[in-house]
């Protein structure tokens, strides 16, 4: 969806008021040379416990469990496999989550597990049920230490990058991070990697420059910017991470991509120090539009004409059936659909009033007899529209 851009005057001071922080952490920061770091898993969750006594609320995203199962096994070599990778992570969530435990008690704190799946941010109802969830933790002083499901759910450890990911909800730590720092409406997004942030080139280069803040696509040379890829034990990489902070910035949060490694990374973003890479917070949409645009899963298309794309975006209209050229997909009344133009570029998600089979014969003017009191296949209220 399209908000305004933020004030160039607008300096990492205001990182300062952030009151609700979510911190992410990757297998690259926790696992450097294929094995576990405790002792870097001890700084960050030192540094987790000083944000708390300053007063704000934060909740910990992690990877690492598979790092550990494999280490529990004596793997020399980090699995390919996705049923070993699973059995790793089976094995290592609960040494994980000890490692949390123990430290996080010895400094006074109380850690709470919230393992999830793709099909929690799927139906809304359940989508909130999280919400709360996790509000009453944080209200309650606890520290959520959050990470996927991934004995059961297969997205976070999957190595296929050019599999279809149009039914995907979320395929790595990175964007499940920055879908949590939206629903909670947390005010900042610190995603711990091993570089020390996004570069306009492979950092390798020593031509390589630190690109300190990022407000908008102009500011990437590329998409990825041309980083790191995964770590042999992840498979998050640059790529996720810029894509995560997008989600977080239009949610209305601050993201910063900043080196895991380094002493104090997460204290020193906190007292508005320039590390890693900014990406300043936008405009925060509704609560009902955050969900369609990144937690739902999509379960069609809507290719839309020319026109019809110019009354979604520039005059914020409904979406008529006369306006689409093509229903792709199976689908319900209610499901969450994406919106596309006629080259295959999408417009946007929206919640749908009917069915496929009665997309398609609204779409060839026969109005279906369920539909008849609405006058769109989607009505403004629920579109979500992208830049």
């Amino acid at each position: 969806m399209t908000h305004p851009a933020p004030s160039r005057r607008l300096d990492r001071t205001c990182l300062r008021d952030a009151q609700r922080v979510v911190v992410k952490v990757g297998s690259g920061v926790l696992s450097p040379d294929g094995r576990f770091s405790h002792s870097r898993l001890t700084r960050i969750v030192e540094q987790i416990a000083e944000v708390k006594r300053g007063g704000r609320e934060s909740l910990l995203v992690t990877s690492g469990a598979v790092a550990l199962g494999a280490q529990a096994l004596g793997l020399a070599e980090p699995p390919t496999l996705l049923a070993e990778r699973q059995a790793c992570a089976a094995i290592g969530q609960s040494r994980l989550m000890e490692q949390y435990e123990r430290i996080l008690r010895d400094l006074g704190l109380v850690a709470a597990q919230v393992l999830l799946s793709p099909t929690d941010f799927d139906d809304r109802q359940r989508y909130l049920n999280l919400r709360s969830t996790l509000t009453t933790l944080l209200r309650r002083e606890v520290i959520p230490i959050v990470n996927e499901n991934d004995a059961v759910s297969v997205s976070e450890l999957a190595f296929d990058e050019d599999s279809p990911g149009g039914g995907r909800v979320f395929g790595d730590n990175d964007r499940l991070s920055a879908l949590l720092a939206s629903k909670l409406e947390a005010d900042l997004l610190v995603l711990l990697t091993d570089v020390d942030g996004l570069f306009d080139r492979d950092p390798s280069d020593s031509e390589a420059r630190l690109i300190g803040r990022v407000d908008s696509e102009v500011d990437l040379v590329d998409d990825s910017g041309g980083l790191a890829g995964r770590s042999s034990w992840g498979r998050g990489g640059m790529a996720s991470k810029v894509a995560a902070a997008r989600v977080a910035v239009e949610s209305g949060c601050h993201a910063v991509v900043a080196p895991g490694a380094r002493e104090d990374s997460v204290l020193r973003i906190l007292s508005g120090e320039d590390v890693g890479s900014w990406f300043p917070a936008r405009a925060r949409a509704a609560a009902r539009r955050r969900w369609i645009a990144f937690a739902a899963k999509t379960q069609g298309a809507l290719i839309l004409d020319r026109g019809a794309v110019e009354a979604v975006r520039a005059r914020g209209a409904s979406l008529l059936a006369a306006g689409v050229v093509r229903v792709e997909g199976t689908f319900g009344r209610g499901d969450v659909v994406e919106l596309m133009d006629e080259n295959g570029t999408s417009v946007g998600r929206g919640i749908i009033h009917c069915n496929s089979d009665e997309a398609r014969r609204w779409c060839e003017g026969q109005r279906p007899e369920g539909v008849l009191n609405h006058h769109a296949l989607v009505h403004r209220d629920h579109l979500a529209l992208g830049e």
